[in-house]
């Protein structure tokens, strides 16, 4: 099911709603191999191979894309059942404000007992992400508010190891001045 461009740009209000320091996973996604995907009640992230047991290392191996992150609240919306998140090939979906500004490079976010860093790495769609959801849903992604917003998710990478559960909160670090 694919919805069009104008019904999507009528979601922005409630994407924007999205919390901007303390957040919520709500679904952590582990992809083995290519084109398979596992829900987890519990997950390790690792410094050295992202999230453990997932393809990432021998799939991409840049340090910069360890960990995906997604708005749970844009996901929604795409896949319109939650049984479609999985599609979209993140392996972390949250209820927290991934925009730019409210997450330039270099932030730090606590989920679970495990520690993110945004990486200026850009998070874009692609044509797998265009089958899976529609061309519109491409075009929200990547037009120039989604963008901004980061619609399509954000790169990460882990700096301190630790576990993440569904249900976990995500939590944005005070930057420290260097």
């Amino acid at each position: 099911m694919h919805l069009d461009l104008s019904t999507l740009e009528t979601g922005l209000d409630e994407i924007r709603q999205s919390p901007t320091d303390d957040g919520k996973v709500e679904l952590i996604v582990r992809r083995p191999r290519e084109n398979e995907r596992e829900a987890l009640m519990e997950a390790h992230l690792d410094t050295t191979v992202g999230l453990v047991g997932d393809v990432w290392l021998s799939d991409d191996g840049d340090p910069a894309r360890q960990v995906t992150v997604m708005n749970a609240r844009v996901v929604a919306l795409l896949a319109q059942s939650r049984d479609r998140w999985q599609l979209a090939g993140d392996q972390l979906y949250v209820d927290l404000d991934l925009s730019g500004e409210n997450l330039p490079a270099g932030t730090h976010l606590k989920v679970g007992s495990a520690v993110l860093e945004v990486t200026a790495e850009q998070h874009r769609g692609c044509k797998k992400f265009a089958a899976r959801y529609g061309l519109d849903a491409l075009r929200f992604v990547n037009s120039k508010v989604g963008y901004l917003l980061n619609l399509r998710g954000i790169n990460t990478r882990v700096v301190r190891s630790g576990v993440v559960r569904p249900g976990d909160v995500i939590r944005k670090l005070p930057l420290i001045a260097t």
